[in-house]
């Protein structure tokens, strides 16, 4: 069995590092990629995969029968229609989170994932690329923790100004901070309460600390519900300078016999590393090892690519996450009441 090629589409925001690389690591060949223009994360781009070529016209991957899977990365409001052209093209799709920022692109990426048959997943890498978030659900599912009532997800980040483009500070080009931030959190609250739908109870979002740039959202803030369990989702730009990291990324799991916290990237005042689990039940309350818990969903996408199954991601499960934190960001701007 040959290995899987896939090619990317647009380079515009850094995740394409670890979606690619990812990639790479479970067997599959980085065959070409596109992108427009010269955006931000190219020099760093160029040095990490010098070997795969450019190409000058997106049309050329789309029409290269040997690539399997696009991988998505460009400007938010842009990926919807990139996504749509690879799946048309008969491509299977792996898009950077937000996948889309409009309900509007959402409806037309069904309407084409319908049509096509294809595979439309976003890399949700605040789950996907965390191996302590591997190791909580095997915890959740082992029944370590009762039955998941809550989850509570926070996703500050480092702003980093002089890294950003200019598209970074237009609210029509990202989303939106509960589009692009808070999907990470909205998956794993649909995922953790084992939910495929819920409602949005209460949002808000603001600018406190940039008003030089109006356009930047650089707080949000969600409450939901499901019938299964509660949720309640903060993000922000604040992260301080001093931090070793771009943000203290956390996610509690509260259960009816315990609860786990997670302290994704940094554990501060403590261990140092990444990767840190907390068990509280009525045994245990312990910090667990989770740095050889893996990544499977790289793997499993390529099984489903290959045997055409649903075993990395539901497709439901992508269409719901983002229907729910561009909901969201809508009630929050006053659009819904």
């Amino acid at each position: 069995m040959r290995p899987l090629r896939f090619a990317a589409l647009g380079i515009d925001h850094r995740h394409i590092f670890g979606m690619a690389q990812n990639l790479i690591d479970v067997g599959c060949t980085f065959a070409a990629w596109w992108t427009e223009g010269t955006p931000e994360p190219l020099e760093g781009f160029l040095k990490r995969f010098p070997e795969v070529p450019r190409v000058a016209s997106r049309e050329d991957i789309l029409a290269d029968d040997s690539i399997d899977l696009i991988l998505v990365a460009a400007i938010p409001c842009d990926r919807a229609a990139l996504s749509i052209a690879a799946m048309q093209a008969g491509k299977d799709v792996m898009s950077d989170k937000p996948g889309c920022t409009t309900l509007d692109q959402l409806a037309a990426i069904r309407a084409t994932q319908a049509a096509t048959g294809r595979i439309w997943s976003i890399d949700f890498s605040e789950r996907f690329e965390v191996p302590a978030v591997t190791r909580a659900a095997e915890l959740v599912r082992q029944g370590a923790i009762g039955k998941v009532v809550q989850t509570v997800g926070l996703g500050p980040h480092r702003l980093n100004p002089q890294l950003r483009p200019d598209w970074f500070y237009r609210r029509e080009a990202y989303g939106g901070i509960i589009t692009d931030i808070a999907s990470h959190q909205f998956d794993q609250f649909l995922y953790f309460t084992g939910s495929t739908d819920a409602k949005v109870e209460w949002a808000t979002v603001a600018n406190h600390g940039n008003p030089a740039t109006p356009g930047l959202q650089d707080f949000g803030e969600v409450v939901l519900r499901s019938d299964t369990g509660h949720g309640y989702i903060r993000v922000d730009w604040f992260t301080p300078h001093a931090l070793p990291t771009w943000g203290d990324g956390r996610l509690t799991i509260l259960g009816t016999e315990g609860y786990i916290e997670l302290r994704k990237y940094v554990d501060v005042g403590g261990t140092e590393g990444t990767d840190h689990l907390v068990l509280v039940n009525g045994t245990t309350c312990e910090k667990i090892q989770c740095a050889d818990a893996g990544m499977p969903y790289f793997g499993r996408l390529v099984d489903d690519i290959r045997n055409r199954t649903e075993t990395a991601m539901p497709q439901a499960h992508a269409f719901k996450v983002m229907e729910l934190a561009i909901t969201a960001q809508m009630m929050a701007e006053g659009a819904l009441k």
